[in-house]
């Protein structure tokens, strides 16, 4: 008779949970899936209370996720997803490890979490499903048996987790396609460069395939740092001026007594600086689109002279007495409510129903959550490439981060911390951008560690928006174009964030 080998029988035990993974790697519903997987590992193991969750993007209000739960009440289930960021599960997910402890009520790591005390959680066992970049996790409670979990348990849950991995990256990748709101538009459009797959997304992009082959007005509205410019660009090359130039002005970014010649040209002698005849946007925007960002910022004079150019189709450069005919489309854009200032007297009100013959609204980025992901990552690469930087990848809990921060700048604001993450992880020689590097001063503050990303991110954002005014002296104009944000967001966060002049 030969004698127990305990290697052997160690791997025969890893081919039998395999095979029985394998069995369930038919299954193309996700759901199915994950409620089969954990029965099987809760009989493997004989944990009292299971949670199982994958994640992946979905609805445009909220990250998706998939998850299967056994042994716990309704309940109990939404008490685990609320504490999912700052609980027992965060900490494996940060850490990409696992964690398991005989009584979480008596340990260091986590006895003062609320979570632990209000459920009075003892025995836990926790795995990410794919430690390198976790695709999920796995959380055991309670066993089933007297005592805390055994190392012999703990083995088995890490190779079924270590198992599970690729079939669950291959259903969260058939998911993904099938999930792509953008598909059917995609190959009628030219917007390679607009990335997304959210339903709000793929809205914009049909009213997009509508509008741009039509040769007329379009107003652009929504947030600051929606991606307006990014819109007007796609506008014009879908439609049949594409062949032509594309040229913008940013309308807030410009003096007020520049902004006329600046926008229609200027003759000789008509000002100052005009020691030439000077050429205007609209002059070199002929035949094809002239995009006119923060069209708000226009003064009453220059809103005139676009009104006549619309409905005439000429101008007149500044100090000239004869028109010049144009062959230009507009595409118009604005943060600021053009009603509102119509109202106050600010706007014209026959130039902007002129404008807004087609208005399309671009959605927030909290209306497109599902999108988070795929354009942090698609930032990242960017940077890499613009500062000759080493590839470098983000974490899954740095992916989970962005996800459930909130970004009252938007696309714009996402860019800029993500090549911000990029710099400081290349300047700690790491290859994985981390929760740390995404928000420095927030999660490094001790009194702060309790609090939802959402709220330090609040707080991050308010401290930096706080100390650039300091600097500037409340100088709004200045600070506007250091943080590259709009005038009036910058003045929408002011008021948000409640920051108010010291007196001196």
């Amino acid at each position: 008779m030969i004698p127990d080998d305990p290697t052997l029988e160690r791997v025969q035990h890893e081919r039998d949970l395999y095979l029985r993974l394998l069995q369930l790697g038919s299954h193309h519903q996700v759901d199915s899936f994950l409620r089969e997987a954990l029965a099987l590992i809760v009989g493997v193991v004989g944990a009292r209370l299971a949670y199982l969750e994958l994640y992946e993007d979905g609805t445009s209000e909220h990250p998706m996720r998939w998850s299967a739960a056994q042994g716990m009440s309704e309940a109990e289930v939404d008490r685990v997803r609320s504490v999912i960021s700052t609980g027992i599960i965060a900490e494996a997910l940060a850490t990409g490890s696992t964690i398991m402890t005989p009584s979480a009520l008596l340990d260091p790591r986590f006895e003062s979490r609320t979570s632990v005390r209000v459920g009075h959680i003892e025995a836990v066992l926790c795995v990410p499903i794919e430690a390198m970049s976790p695709l999920g996790v796995l959380y055991l409670q309670g066993h089933s048996g007297a005592g805390p979990f055994a190392d012999e348990d703990r083995a088995n849950v890490e190779l079924f987790a270590r198992h599970l991995a690729p079939f669950a990256d291959r259903l969260l990748a058939r998911q993904r396609t099938a999930g792509d709101a953008t598909r059917d538009v995609r190959v009628k459009l030219r917007a390679d460069n607009v990335i997304g797959r959210s339903e709000s997304l793929g809205n914009l992009l049909r009213e997009i395939a509508l509008i741009a082959p039509l040769d007329v007005s379009v107003l652009l509205t929504g947030e600051s740092g929606t991606g307006k410019s990014q819109i007007a660009r796609v506008i014009h090359d879908n439609s049949p001026r594409c062949r032509a130039a594309f040229v913008e002005l940013n309308c807030a970014a410009i003096p007020e007594a520049l902004l006329e010649s600046e926008l229609f040209g200027a003759m000789p002698g008509a000002h100052s600086t005009a020691l030439r005849r000077m050429e205007g946007k609209v002059a070199a925007a002929e035949r094809g689109t002239l995009f006119l960002d923060e069209v708000g910022e226009l003064t009453l004079a220059a809103q005139a002279k676009l009104l006549q150019l619309l409905q005439s189709r000429q101008y007149y450069p500044l100090g000239s007495v004869r028109p010049v005919m144009a062959d230009i489309r507009l595409v118009a854009a604005s943060n600021a409510d053009l009603k509102t200032a119509v109202a106050e007297r600010r706007f014209r009100e026959d130039l902007f129903y002129r404008l807004q013959v087609l208005p399309l609204r671009l959605p927030t980025l909290a209306e497109r959550r599902q999108d988070i992901a795929e354009l942090a990552e698609f930032f990242c690469s960017g940077a890499c490439d613009r500062h000759g930087l080493p590839k470098v990848e983000l974490s899954r809990g740095a992916i989970r981060a962005v996800e459930m921060a909130d970004w009252p700048g938007n696309v714009r604001q996402l860019a800029h911390a993500i090549e911000a993450a990029v710099i400081r992880a290349t300047g700690d020689s790491v290859m994985r951008i981390e929760q740390h590097h995404l928000f420095p001063e927030s999660l490094n503050a001790p009194e702060e560690s309790a609090l939802s990303f959402q709220e330090l991110t609040r707080r991050y954002q308010a401290r930096v928006l706080r100390e650039a005014l300091d600097v500037n002296g409340w100088n709004v104009a200045q600070v506007a174009q250091r943080l590259d944000l709009a005038r009036s967001h910058l003045y929408t966060l002011i008021r948000a964030f409640g920051l108010k002049r010291e007196s001196r």
